[in-house]
Formats: C-alpha cells, structure tokens, sequence
C-alpha cells in the first residue's frame, strides 16, 4: 500500500487559512452538474478535465476537488489515471472522492496522485472503519463529507445525515459522529447543505453555523449553493477552512480570479 506520511506533505503552516476548491464532477469522463444530487438533473459541460483544471491552476488555485459520479452510483472508481494527468499538467493538490468503499479506494486514490481522499457515505454508516483510515493515512489525507439536510421539529430543527445518494436517512447525530472521529484526530469535514446543492441559492449558512458550534476546531469546507463572491466572502466570514466552487465557476457567475482574491485576505475585484 502506497502509505502517506503525516509530515512533510502537511504544509498548512505556509499556506493562507481559507482555501478555495474548483470542482469538477465527473460523469462518463464529461464534466457535469448535478441539482441536489439527482442523476436525472444534469448539466453537461463542453470542457475537458484536465484543461478544465489548467485553467484553474493557471489562475492561482491551488487545490481542485475531483469528484467520480459514476463510482458514487455504482462503486469502482475510476479516475487514476485522470488524477494523474491533472497533477502531472497543472501541479494542483487534488482531492477526490465518489463512491469511496474500502480502504483500497482510499489507497488508490493516494497512489494515483490525490491529497486527500473524501469519504462519504461509510463515513456515516461505518464511523469505525473510516477512524482507522485516518490513523492508517493521518488526518491530512481524509476528509470526511457530511451531506445535511435541516428537518424541522418540535425543538426547532435538527440536521440530519442521509446516505446512499441521500435516499436513506441513517439516524446518526452529527455532534456524537464529530467527537468520534475528532478524538482520532481528524482535521477536515466537507459539509454540504442538501437543498443547496447545485440551486445557485446561496450556500446553507446555517449548517456551517452549527457544525462550528459542534467543534471550532475541524476545518469545514463549505459546499453548496454559492453564487458569487459575496457567498465567499459569507463563509469566510462564518469562520469556514474553505469553499468547494462547482457551477458558479462553470457557468460563469463567479470569476475564480475574485474568489482567489477573497482566499488571499483581499476583496473580490481588487
């Protein structure tokens, strides 16, 4: 197995404390969008990945964040070689996810070139497994997803975890989940408000409200409805690690030049 160190690729000392992450979804080796997760609501791209990602690279970012809708379907991921032609072109720090299985997914997408592998679903459904992942990899080379969807109740709402596509609702409380996995030391969860995802409504601000007061500790990346660079700045501002930028960047409404800025301490159009 390809095992990571814990040491000389942790470089978070040198590096600015909010990160922005172009994304790009794969489908079929095309880039797409997906509205809240459905397969039936796609947006096709005109745009080759590893272009795609050179252009991004080649305005400053410096992560892209992969993500294999066929493995999330069906399992299997698929994507190596991709990962390899992205970082052996543009010197981006990848990370990838989409149906993460087992720990030979994890290793796979190590090998292949990723930072760190994300890990949905069974970081949910099998916490105890993904926890020996980050002592096995270290907690610079896991990030954990958690995709939440507000349910209102009785005492106001509560955040709940779903899985399986977000076809299933596994009944996990996400504070208990986030002491678990923070007592292994992990460092990075990626969030992302359900009704949020791939809408253009603005990122789900409340989530990332909740998961601080959860722990002010792990690094959140938020994911999800963001529009323009206002929506960066906002979660900047609530105190999230970083911002995962899908649609806004493809369709043009967010020029990555002014999220960069943003990343850096600036103002958007500096």
């Amino acid at each position: 197995m390809s095992a990571q160190t814990n040491d000389a690729t942790d470089q978070t000392a040198a590096t600015p404390s909010f990160t922005c992450y172009p994304a790009l979804d794969i489908r079929g080796g095309e880039v797409v969008r997906l509205r809240q997760g459905d397969y039936d609501r796609q947006t096709t791209y005109a745009l080759d990945p590893v272009e795609q990602a050179t252009t991004y690279a080649e305005a400053g970012a410096r992560w892209l964040h992969l993500v294999d809708l066929d493995a999330a379907l069906v399992g299997g991921w698929t994507l190596a070689e991709l990962v390899r032609r992205i970082v052996d072109a543009t010197g981006l720090r990848v990370q990838v996810g989409g149906g993460v299985r087992s720990v030979q997914d994890v290793d796979a997408m190590l090998a292949a070139g990723a930072e760190r592998a994300v890990v949905g679903s069974l970081a949910v459904n099998r916490p105890e497994m993904v926890a020996g992942w980050l002592r096995q990899f270290g907690p610079e080379h896991v990030t954990v997803a958690l995709d939440a969807r507000h349910v209102e109740d009785h005492h106001g709402g509560r955040w709940e975890l779903p899985t399986s596509g977000w076809t299933e609702t596994s009944g996990v409380d996400m504070g208990g989940l986030l002491e678990g996995y923070r007592a292994e030391g992990l460092r990075h969860v990626l969030a992302t408000d359900i009704s949020k995802d791939g809408m253009m409504e603005g990122p789900g601000l409340g989530l990332y409200d909740h998961l601080r007061a959860l722990d002010a500790e792990v690094d959140v990346q938020a994911s999800g409805g963001v529009r323009d660079a206002r929506d960066v700045e906002a979660v900047r501002e609530q105190g999230c690690a970083g911002v995962v930028l899908g649609r806004s960047l493809l369709d043009g409404a967010l020029d990555l030049s002014d999220a960069l800025a943003l990343e850096r301490g600036g103002e958007a159009g500096a």
